[in-house]
């Protein structure tokens, strides 16, 4: 999938730093090649020659280049002296602290409806997680939680938990960070409003920051999967990337080295974000 333009002003950028090192290098090479006055047409076509494979060598690597920008799968960049990737892969594979999105009632009943087996939520309940549900359900409900991150009960809910919480809360459980991400409808739909979405995003880095412990953290992109943003039905994940990124350098969230923030995307879907123009753009957004 072409994600970045052949003329692309920063591929263009890019490029003129390579260029001029092959130019360099060319400049001291070709004083040193001698074409065989047999193999021309006349002596002055020797410059010629010369010449045309200028060209034909600053082609090669534009196309090398744009090749590459277009392959992307991992970059870094600074945010306000935190460093920040973003690479395709497993999140579960990557060291330090990892962020599961729960919904607003921290559920962990995997029944399709309440939470899906395919979604992350899902997969750690179902796969990774290493001791009995029950006992996971036990912890949150002892969990300390700040007075505020709890909003009450809902009684009416049919299926799931009664407790609701504060989007952006977190509990720290193990290596992982469970934090409540979605609200759920009538019909246990996860959806959000965007500023509901900016508001979880701005709680998130908050509390992160005050536990993170000057250790690692990876996420995933929050929103990529199942919840639903109202009145945004088309934002892409390469939208919803930078929003991340941007809510990050306008939060206090800093981390220290080697401390750092990685954002994981799953192989499926990163063909479909352009980590050239997050690298190329100040801050990522």
């Amino acid at each position: 999938m072409t994600k970045v333009a052949f003329f692309d002003r920063r591929l263009l950028a890019t490029f003129y730093k390579y260029a001029t090192a092959v130019s360099v290098f060319l400049s001291f090479v070709f004083p040193f090649v001698d074409i065989p006055k047999d193999c021309l047409p006349a002596p002055s076509y020797g410059l010629w020659y010369k010449a045309a494979a200028f060209v034909a060598a600053f082609l090669v690597v534009y196309i090398f280049v744009w090749v590459w920008s277009n392959r992307l799968r991992n970059v870094s960049i600074n945010i306000e002296g935190s460093e920040v990737n973003v690479v395709a892969g497993d999140i579960f594979q990557q060291p330090g602290l990892k962020v599961i999105a729960f919904n607003e009632y921290f559920d962990t009943l995997v029944d399709e409806r309440v939470i899906s087996s395919r979604s992350l939520n899902g997969v750690f309940v179902k796969q990774i997680l290493k001791t009995p549900v029950a006992d996971l359900d036990n912890y949150i409900e002892s969990y300390q939680f700040q007075e505020d991150e709890i909003i009450g009960e809902n009684q009416n809910r049919r299926a799931g938990k009664k407790k609701r919480y504060k989007i952006g809360t977190i509990c720290f459980y193990e290596e992982f960070l469970l934090t409540a991400f979605s609200k759920f409808d009538e019909d246990n739909k996860a959806v959000l409003t965007m500023p509901e979405y900016l508001e979880f995003l701005i709680n998130f880095w908050d509390r992160v920051n005050s536990i993170y412990g000057q250790r690692s953290v990876s996420t995933t992109i929050f929103g990529s999967g199942i919840t639903r943003i109202k009145g945004h039905k088309l934002i892409s994940d390469e939208d919803l990337l930078k929003i991340m990124l941007w809510t990050f350098r306008i939060s206090e969230m800093r981390f220290k080295y080697p401390a750092k923030l990685t954002i994981v995307i799953h192989e499926e879907k990163i063909n479909k974000i352009n980590l050239f123009d997050i690298q190329t753009v100040k801050n990522g957004v």
